[in-house]
């Protein structure tokens, strides 16, 4: 159950897990964090889903900063 927002911890660190151990490129990186959302109930736009990747590989996101960037852009749906 999310704590403080739209996700849970295990949730986001799952992802994050597949994410640094799948070898895709940030194409398709975007794609699996739309997956991620819309099987929460959420959307994102394309843009925004290569956005979220980029930033979260940039500065090397701490969890708790890539749950806030996937609340910050997930979109109801």
């Amino acid at each position: 159950m999310p704590i403080d927002g739209k996700f849970t911890a295990e949730d986001v660190a799952s992802l994050r897990g597949e994410l640094a151990s799948s070898g895709l490129d940030s194409w398709q990186a975007a794609e699996l964090v739309s997956s991620f959302l819309a099987a929460r109930g959420y959307g994102i736009s394309s843009d925004g889903a290569r956005s979220v990747i980029t930033r979260i590989d940039a500065t090397h996101c701490t969890l708790e900063c890539m749950q806030q960037e996937l609340e910050t852009l997930a979109l109801v749906m």
